[in-house]
């Protein structure tokens, strides 16, 4: 069974930071492509970014481009995404999803998802 543990979120101010953390707990020692996805109330979910399995590969989306970094340990199969200067759009629920086969700016391509965490940004 995997199973995806996301932490991290909270509350900041316009221009600040906050790093989100994800963990993939599997029966395996596997490494996982991992990605982030966020829902903002009233809108549709939309990709972030994401890290290939051996961190060879990362993907970001436009808006977060030069802001956001994501990184990876398989030491203990975690990925981290390091949020700067955020501002109010950034606000929405993020989810970390995984999968051992597929890179992907399509959630359907990942197999697990984390519970999601909450970040919000005060302008």
């Amino acid at each position: 069974q995997v199973e995806v543990v996301d932490s991290g979120g909270g509350l900041t101010q316009t221009g600040g930071s906050l790093t989100l953390s994800c963990r993939v707990l599997g029966r395996t020692s596997d490494a996982y492509n991992v990605a982030w996805f966020r829902q903002a109330p009233g809108k549709a979910q939309e990709f972030v970014a994401a890290i290939s399995r051996t961190s060879t590969q990362r993907l970001y989306s436009d808006f977060v481009q030069g802001r956001f970094t994501v990184s990876k340990t398989n030491a203990n199969n975690t990925a981290y995404l390091q949020m700067d200067s955020l501002n109010p759009e950034d606000t929405a629920v993020y989810s970390c999803v995984a999968d051992p086969l597929y890179l992907s700016k399509s959630k359907t391509s990942y197999a697990y998802w984390g519970q999601g965490t909450q970040v919000t940004v005060s302008s």
